[in-house]
């Protein structure tokens, strides 16, 4: 599409990136609410099911065109997606979710810093460290220990997620394997979460609530930021992205009411500063991790 024939085109790029972000993060906060009714796993595999209905609809995969390799890709990736989002859905069972997204950002972090080549530049996993840290050590008078271990393996999983991303962007032009890859996803999350997700039934309206959550979650933040792409230099992107953590936070305050400590509010500068450095030290060639969750 040519620039300037949607309304959207006309938009400033970086409030496309900024309002997808904060879309995710107020959906992530909105399907924690309901974690009473249908549980962790089983809002994941609600959200993921609308979010692969959603995605089909968008990008309409011709997949008979696909080879044997685009499909082991595609793969793959649904399965660092499924992972990740179960893993990350059981994190906001246990932390605020602004120190779960906080934590989670190890991974895409540990990624940039693989391509830091100056010492100098050792102050940014040193500040992502530090930040960590400060949530490590009030994790035994505050913090869920089960909940930090669900969201480092998460930040893991999200890792797999860029990589895997980045292979099946090298074998496909577009964008329409992510369908597929949320449908694998979502298969995933059948076994342990079905079983919890029935339990909407006994409240029909949570499926709206769940259709919404999809959209706000995964429709919303891949259109906007694809479009925002277009116009804006990854590092930018990247830069933007840094505010992930902030906006967990907020979706867990306004939504939520998760008011956090002294301590997390310092990890949370601390890994967004570190994030906010990677992005503008790497050099402009290496790709920047795109949100997943």
């Amino acid at each position: 599409m040519l620039r300037g024939t949607s309304p959207i085109d006309r938009v400033h790029p970086v409030l496309l990136v900024t309002g997808g972000l904060f879309s995710l993060n107020f959906g992530a906060a909105l399907a924690r609410s309901h974690f009473d009714t249908v549980g962790p796993l089983g809002a994941t595999f609600l959200r993921l099911l609308f979010a692969a209905v959603i995605l089909l609809l968008l990008f309409r995969p011709r997949m008979w065109l696909w080879s044997r390799q685009t499909w082991a890709a595609v793969a793959i990736l649904g399965v660092a997606l499924g992972a990740m989002n179960q893993l990350i859905y059981l994190s906001f069972a246990y932390l605020p979710i602004g120190v779960a997204i906080t934590i989670e950002y190890l991974g895409p972090l540990t990624l940039a810093l693989i391509h830091i080549r100056r010492w100098s530049d050792a102050i940014w996993p040193a500040l992502a460290l530090g930040g960590v840290a400060l949530i490590g050590l009030g994790a035994t008078a505050h913090l869920s220990l089960v909940g930090i271990g669900f969201a480092v393996a998460a930040a893991v999983c999200w890792a797999g997620y860029i990589l895997a991303s980045a292979r099946l962007g090298r074998l496909m032009p577009d964008t329409s394997g992510l369908a597929m890859a949320m449908v694998v996803a979502m298969l995933l999350a059948v076994p342990l979460g079905l079983p919890q997700a029935v339990g909407v039934f006994d409240e029909p309206v949570l499926l709206w609530v769940f259709l919404l959550i999809a959209i706000m979650s995964s429709a919303i933040p891949y259109s906007l930021e694809l479009r925002a792409l277009r116009r804006m230099p990854t590092r930018v992107f990247g830069i933007l992205q840094s505010m992930g953590p902030g906006a967990g936070a907020i979706a867990g305050l306004v939504i939520l009411g998760q008011a956090l400590r002294w301590q997390e509010l310092v990890a949370l500068l601390l890994v967004t500063a570190a994030s906010v450095g990677i992005s503008v030290t790497t050099p402009q060639r290496q790709p920047v991790p795109v949100i997943g969750d």
